[in-house]
């Protein structure tokens, strides 16, 4: 009895060991878990294999289209049709203006379906990292909060005792209350956050939010970008003019089709039956036929096809100027992502220079608490003054991780335009040092 215990025991604690090792998702594999989930990503895999196949179909055109069929049936009278037997025919495009144009604008196409697949990657990159960076803030920011209340909790208490003694006004107590329920207030939101950015990220990975506890030691550095910043690797800006030069040589093959020679090659052979009646109206007739040439079309006019050519035309202009504004407005995105990050990192300065310093003056107040005040006559600080520094401390803590959080996000966003963000997310956290 007392080994079956044992194993019922070893088998609880193995089993909850588990479960925690399946719950701890780290930076590189909640990226790699969205990159294989993403519906985003699958959706423009398939577009790249449904422009694989146009430029197979467009080259396809020069290939010989070989059918076998058979028609036969007995007829009377005069022939109307051609009761064969069995019949074999042979069709392809010998050649055409406008059909190498049509070649090019396909495979232009599956080039812009290629490079917008890797800026789909790109954007399941960013939402991933950004979402997974931010929950472990606001674990931190939770964290910090809970601190914060324990503090605001033992504030009270001590008010409620200064009021009762006569020390303290009320207004101190309903202070103390109010900075309590203000905390209460901000860890709730941040627990609604934390609950959001789970849900999001299992639509991403494809793990239950539940499952989803993140690793904050394998989140890599975001690079400080000194330099000016260009937007040459974006590959939805290439994406964008490979599409408009995809469009532009379909617009070339339209507009040639006009007043322009096609030629076709054909070859057909038909096995007539021997029981109809076709030598009694034909003469010399003979069961096996056989025909092979060369077929030339010369349209004349056609409003169809000029019609057509117009359209597509005006589609290629229209895709060249959307690429040239799609190019326009990432450069100015970039720019204005620089100076975003230049004032949020003054912004973060200010964050921990202030938190800093609540942490020196909560140093202080502590060594003045256990030694004095230190001066005479000055009077020694009360243990409310303690806890206040520690909310203080807290409270400034958590701004300082919301700022590190916009400046790494405004980072991010920059790599993202930059077209680097996918290096980024390849590369290990840093190092631990050695002790």
């Amino acid at each position: 009895m007392r080994r079956a215990c044992q194993f019922v025991l070893l088998g609880m604690v193995t089993a909850l060991a588990h479960s925690g090792a399946r719950a701890q998702l780290s930076f590189y594999t909640a990226i790699d878990l969205a990159l294989r989930n993403s519906t985003q990503v699958r959706v423009a895999a398939a577009q790249v294999q449904h422009a694989e196949a146009a430029v197979m179909e467009s080259v396809a055109a020069y290939k010989p289209s070989f059918s076998v069929g058979s028609s036969l049936g007995y007829s009377y009278g005069f022939p109307v049709g051609q009761p064969s037997v069995y019949s074999v025919s042979a069709n392809s495009l010998a050649f055409s203006f406008s059909q190498p144009d049509y070649i090019r604008g396909a495979r232009a196409a599956l080039l812009a379906s290629q490079l917008q697949l890797k800026d789909t990657r790109q954007q399941v990159i960013l939402d991933t990292a950004t979402d997974y960076i931010q929950l472990v803030t606001v674990n931190q920011q939770i964290t910090a909060l809970d601190q914060q209340n324990g503090f605001v909790g033992k504030l009270i208490e001590i008010e409620d005792k200064r009021v009762v003694g006569g020390l303290d006004s009320k207004v101190d107590l309903t202070q103390a209350r109010l900075t309590g329920a203000q905390i209460a207030l901000r860890r709730l939101h941040f627990l609604d956050q934390a609950d959001m950015l789970r849900t999001q990220l299992g639509h991403l990975t494809g793990l239950g939010p539940g499952d989803i506890v993140p690793e904050p030691q394998t989140v890599p550095k975001a690079p400080d970008i000194s330099e000016p910043a260009g937007i040459a690797d974006n590959d939805g800006i290439k994406a964008a003019f490979a599409s408009a030069n995809s469009k532009r040589y379909i617009s070339f093959g339209d507009a040639r089709q006009n007043n322009r020679p096609t030629f076709a090659f054909g070859l057909e052979y038909n096995r007539f039956a021997e029981f109809n009646n076709y030598n009694e109206y034909y003469l010399h007739f003979q069961h096996n036929n056989f025909n092979v040439g060369v077929q030339i079309t010369l349209p004349l006019f056609d409003a169809t096809r000029k019609a057509r050519a117009r359209g597509s035309s005006a589609e290629a202009a229209q895709a060249s100027a959307q690429a040239e504004q799609m190019r326009n407005q990432a450069g100015e995105q970039v720019l204005q992502l620089q100076k975003n990050i230049a004032e949020l990192t003054a912004q973060e300065r200010v964050a921990e220079l202030q938190n800093e310093l609540s942490q020196d003056q909560l140093d202080a107040l502590t060594t003045q608490l256990q030694m004095g005040s230190g001066t005479p006559g000055a009077p020694a600080p009360a243990p409310k003054d303690e806890e206040g520094a520690r909310i203080r401390e807290r409270g400034y803590f958590v701004d300082m991780l919301q700022t590190r959080f916009q400046l790494t996000q405004a980072r991010l966003a920059l790599l993202r335009s930059m077209g680097k963000i996918e290096d980024w997310a390849k590369t290990g956290p840093p190092a631990a040092p050695h002790p």
